[in-house]
């Protein structure tokens, strides 16, 4: 159902750091169309959705 930091990091190999600020950068997105939103966790469909995965 969600993605969390560590998952994003394994699936596109990058820093914790990174994968955080991607995170957030969602959540913020999500926010704005008017969903509540986890911090540290993404929803699977839009993560991927988001990176074409």
């Amino acid at each position: 159902m969600f993605y969390t930091v560590d998952q994003i990091t394994e699936m596109l190999q990058i820093s914790k750091s990174k994968a955080y600020k991607i995170t957030a950068s969602l959540n913020k997105e999500l926010k704005k169309m008017g969903y509540i939103t986890i911090a540290g966790r993404v929803p699977k469909k839009f993560f991927e959705e988001k990176y074409y995965m």
